[in-house]
């Protein structure tokens, strides 16, 4: 278990450290080549912009962090797990201000409960044409969450052990709107398979806080 008060002690020193990057995330890709492919792809568009949050807080003072399912739906990544988050609105001012707000309108958590630590390395998608910026934050207090019944199927809480534990990378074959039997890279966490953008942002955080918590959880 990683209690609240170890993860809190950690982030003066997140804040310090240098993001893994790109080639931490490209571990946990789903597709061989994706670097190229997201080259290519930009080469054509211009993609839209959208934030998403990893929010950390305590649940009976351990560390947890919350995903989504998503409601089925004709998008691109119908029906996956996810961080809450969405796409940039011409009133936000930033990125951080587009995850603060995307993830009170799809969980519930209010703006001034949201405390942002980081910025994680910005990940194209290409199925869906979107610049997504990740952010590390957490929450002081226990939370209640209010899924957006429109857009969220139902709420993850996943403790933060769980992915730090290096048992629950796995791989896991699946089919999308737009590919099938596809083997990927993925993240066992809360019984849900996590893989594609989501774990390779995972994978970033994770090695953050690989580096920034006292225990090893390997």
């Amino acid at each position: 278990m990683i209690s609240f008060n170890a993860f809190i002690d950690s982030i003066s020193k997140i804040k310090k450290m240098p993001l893994p990057g790109f080639e931490t995330q490209l571990k946990m890709a789903a597709v061989d080549r994706l670097e190229e492919l997201q080259r290519k792809s930009l080469l054509n568009k211009t993609p839209r912009k959208a934030a998403v949050m990893m929010l950390i807080y305590p649940k009976n003072n351990i560390a947890h962090f919350v995903l989504i399912e998503r409601m089925i739906s004709k998008g691109a990544h119908s029906g996956q797990i996810a961080f809450p988050g969405g796409r940039q609105e011409s009133e936000d001012q930033n990125d951080s201000i587009t995850a603060i707000r995307e993830t009170h309108e799809e969980v519930g958590i209010n703006p001034e409960l949201q405390e942002i630590i980081t910025a994680g390395t910005p990940i194209y998608i290409p199925p869906s044409n979107y610049m997504v910026s990740p952010f590390l934050a957490f929450a002081k207090a226990e939370l209640k969450f209010t899924p957006q019944p429109s857009e969220v199927k139902s709420i993850i809480e996943v403790p933060l052990h769980e992915l730090m534990d290096s048992r629950s990378i796995k791989h896991h074959t699946l089919s999308t709107s737009y590919v099938t039997d596809l083997t990927v890279p993925c993240y066992n966490l809360n019984n849900q398979i996590v893989w594609g953008a989501t774990a390779m942002m995972l994978a970033e955080f994770r090695a953050i806080l690989k580096d920034s918590l006292p225990l090893s959880y390997e």
